[in-house]
């Protein structure tokens, strides 16, 4: 690692981070020096590019220097930051809730290219909410829906209702187990269901990113019994959907085999559909009532 320079600039501090983050082995370290100077300075990542030449002041050496700290300790960049871009929002988060990854993002856009806007209010729940990043960017998109969201965590709930605040989103949230599903107090029927359950084994830890195991909340990436929280949410679904309602769910991407054969063929249309790098990542399923 390079030795810090006397006089900072842009392109000093880049050098130097990039550096300084690849002996902390933290992973992609040139876009974490990037988006932490981009965020002191308030500018976009790009526009640091049209700044090489740029002195730091005291002033934002000082801002800089605990957030570089904390990345070095591979605490995730969202966390440090305090928010990420989910869809069309800006979506708060911290170590209560998991951060949205793009799958999730295509979760949503499956649902909003299956389910055009057609005025129709219809009545959506999700199901372990986490941040409300999918009720959130439902809501944006079709303004007519009624959103509702269950998490088992209040901490998680207490970040999805002020992200729902934030952006002016009206979501009724609640505290629930989908486990015990037939003590929920919810709604007796809803039109579609959505759900981006823990499905990370324990025996995958090892293979996770140390950023990802030390800081995000185990509660929401890991589940020992993959197939009795998907059949919870199944037989949910089966109670709560109208005949032609929808289930969408995102998966482990080698398990979606597995989840499907969960449900009762002659009640159910499943499709399963693969994620931007083609693996098998989401099911579609059409309640059909029989």
């Amino acid at each position: 690692m390079s030795n810090p320079p006397r006089d900072w600039t842009v392109l000093s501090m880049l050098e130097w981070g990039t550096d300084y983050f690849k002996s902390k082995r933290i992973p992609d370290p040139r876009h974490s020096i990037e988006w932490l100077l981009a965020e002191v300075l308030d500018v976009k990542r790009l526009d640091l590019y049209l700044k090489f030449d740029r002195p730091l002041s005291d002033g934002e050496l000082d801002e800089l220097r605990p957030l570089v700290k904390r990345r070095a300790r591979h605490e995730p960049l969202q966390y440090i930051i305090g928010y990420t871009d989910f869809m069309n929002a800006r979506i708060k988060v911290n170590p209560e809730v998991l951060i949205p990854r793009i799958e999730t993002e295509q979760l949503v856009e499956i649902i909003l290219d299956d389910q055009p806007d057609t005025g129709d209010n219809k009545k959506v729940l999700d199901i372990g909410t986490g941040s409300g990043c999918i009720p959130v960017a439902l809501k944006q998109e079709r303004p007519g829906w009624e959103l509702f969201a269950i998490d088992i965590s209040e901490g998680a709930l207490a970040v999805a209702r002020e992200n729902a605040r934030e952006q002016n989103a009206d979501i009724t949230f609640s505290q629930g187990n989908i486990e015990d599903w037939e003590a929920l107090d919810l709604a007796d029927q809803f039109d579609i269901i959505v759900s981006n359950p823990p499905y990370v084994l324990p025996e995958e830890k090892e293979a996770l990113e140390k950023q990802v195991v030390e800081h995000e909340p185990a509660v929401a990436l890991f589940t020992d019994n993959m197939s009795r929280i998907y059949n919870s949410i199944i037989r949910y679904a089966g109670q709560t959907l109208p005949p032609c309602g929808h289930l969408y769910l995102e998966l482990h991407e080698l398990h979606a085999e597995e989840i499907k054969s969960l449900f009762p063929p002659v009640q159910w249309e499943v499709t399963v559909e693969s994620d931007y790098e083609k693996k098998a990542r989401f099911i579609k399923a059409k309640y059909t009532g029989s």
